[in-house]
């Protein structure tokens, strides 16, 4: 019946003798950052021709950060599902995955680990900058700095509407280390995907040409049935992939993604890991948000490879990869960074010392949260203040802006009901610093949060915080007025609050009602907390 069908469609009997590739399309018209991705599937065809393969191209939900409400991270796992059930339901001996923004990748590598079919990762790549008045611009952290700049009464909204236009000039993804160009660099280094695949622009020769390449690889994997995602994701690859998301002073979403890889792939709790790592690995790479580099800049400077050679003695070098070798193997004969170029650094003289991602435990986080030392204000790493509590983001962009806010530099804000459970895990840990301390010259702010932050973004931001509010964490317990100690160098965030106080306002906290139908409550239900990576529990 399969064949009477697909004789409908043109294909013969000698077509079906060929390995079948399936080639999985996030093309979307709300999906901006994959405008070009057409293309890319059309040169992942061409190579699966090429190799002896027959490419059966399908799609599944695209995920795009800024069009998807209230956020992609709730839609992940639903994502996650339909791929790996379509995974399992149509016939194919091997899949590339293409993705990008903003939780594709994360979905699509979560549903291999779950399904015994041989799959290769290939992101649609970064945007080219843009430029307003001088300034070489990118999406999306210089968007945080110019309209921080129109909040502190910098930048007029004329000047402002004249930057979008600039500020996302090519389809792709956002060109700085935000978490699709992070998810693309710590995937090559797994294994994941072909060396030098992260980052060649959205549309370019070099991106297309990858396409090509990494159709043919798909035939061979079909050919081989192997390897598997889980038989690459191994120890030694999680190790490689922490390293250069430390090196690259990353997105705290990749923690996130991380630990779900790593739960659905027996290799235990992720935060342990990447504090071991973190102490060891420092910062190479000058790449904004951290640095003031672009994604395209990284290409031209020798793009993950040279990074990797770069980092080698810090490197699991027998780690299978996609290509058949070792990643010992794969650079063994790298140079590592040229010395015309100072955007990849040399663990030698590194860009900044190590630590750059930071867990942190105590009181106000029992089972952990996460701050970007990298992009955060040293000054305020050891910080007490008082407490300012917003009630989720809605209360947070209602009351912000108020003239009549108490809050002060020495604040710290605090969103919560905004975890896994309470809204799906947003990008709002980030608050924007109160309109009348940004007038004041007040650049940044400790925040703490059960929410995630953009990749894009900066600040003395702690999210994550496990337990989460909506769970009955001590973030819901938080009062106006509390004291909260932020001590990075001891890795830890504290409420100040003695121990009998706390017990009597958690007896009388109520959770909040869970959704009533749909999607929402089978998340509500079912999803873990962030240090599990905030997949569901029966997966």
């Amino acid at each position: 019946m399969r064949r009477a069908f697909l004789a409908s469609a043109g294909f013969d009997g000698d077509d079906l003798e060929r390995p079948i590739v399936g080639v999985l399309d996030t093309s979307s018209d709300f999906n901006p950052c994959h405008r070009d991705m057409p293309a890319l599937v059309e040169a992942v065809k061409r190579g699966v021709l090429q190799a002896g393969g027959l490419p059966f191209a399908f799609p599944t939900a695209s995920l795009h950060e800024i069009f998807i409400s209230p956020t992609t991270m709730f839609l992940r796992n639903l994502v996650a599902m339909e791929t790996e059930e379509l995974l399992r339901a149509q016939p194919m001996d091997a899949v590339v995955l293409l993705g990008g923004c903003d939780k594709t990748v994360p979905a699509q590598i979560m549903a291999a680990l779950s399904v015994d079919v041989p799959a290769i990762s290939l992101v649609t790549g970064p945007m080219r900058t843009g430029s307003w008045q001088g300034q070489r611009l990118g999406a999306c952290t210089d968007c945080r700095r110019l309209w921080a700049q129109h909040r502190a009464g910098e930048l007029s909204r004329a000047q402002i509407d004249e930057a979008v236009l600039e500020l996302c000039a090519t389809g792709g993804t956002c060109m700085v280390m935000g978490s699709a160009s992070t998810m693309a660099c710590v995937l090559e280094a797994a294994g994941l995907a072909l060396p030098g695949s992260a980052t060649p622009p959205s549309g370019s020769g070099a991106r297309l040409r990858l396409g090509v390449a990494t159709g043919r690889r798909a035939v061979g994997l079909a050919q081989d049935g192997a390897p598997t995602v889980r038989s690459i994701f191994t120890d030694d690859a999680l190790h490689n992939a922490l390293t250069v998301l430390c090196a690259l002073s990353g997105s705290t979403n990749a923690v996130v993604h991380l630990a779900a890889f790593a739960r659905r792939a027996g290799l235990g709790a992720l935060l342990p890991r990447l504090d071991a790592v973190a102490r060891k690995t420092p910062v190479l790479v000058d790449c904004k948000p951290v640095g003031s580099r672009y994604m395209e800049d990284l290409h031209h400077a020798g793009g993950v490879p040279a990074l990797l050679a770069a980092l080698r003695p810090l490197l699991r070098l027998e780690a299978p990869t996609i290509t058949g070798a070792t990643l010992g193997q794969q650079i063994a004969d790298h140079p590592g960074p040229g010395d015309w170029q100072d955007l990849i650094h040399t663990l030698d003289a590194p860009l900044q010392p190590p630590g750059a991602l930071r867990s942190l435990h105590g009181s106000l986080a029992p089972r952990g949260a996460l701050l970007k030392a990298g992009a955060a204000s040293p000054d305020l790493f050891q910080h007490t203040g008082p407490a300012l509590v917003f009630e989720g983001p809605a209360d947070a962009a209602a009351r912000i802006d108020d003239p009549d806010l108490l809050v002060t530099p020495q604040t710290v804000m605090v969103l919560r009901g905004a975890g896994p459970v309470g809204a799906g895990m947003p990008e709002a840990g980030s608050l924007p610093i109160p309109r009348k301390l940004a007038r004041q010259g007040v650049t940044d702010m400790v925040r703490v949060s059960d929410a995630r932050m953009s990749g894009t973004a900066y600040g003395t931001v702690v999210l994550h915080c496990a337990p989460e509010a909506a769970v009955g964490g001590p973030l819901a317990l938080v009062r106006d007025g509390d004291m909260i100690r932020l001590d990075v160098a001891g890795g830890r965030i504290d409420l100040l609050v003695p121990a009998e106080e706390l017990e009597a306002r958690r007896r009388a906290w109520q959770p909040p009602a869970l959704p009533e139908r749909g999607w929402a409550r089978l998340q509500a239900l079912h999803v873990l907390q962030a240090d599990e990576g905030a997949d569901l529990d029966f997966l």
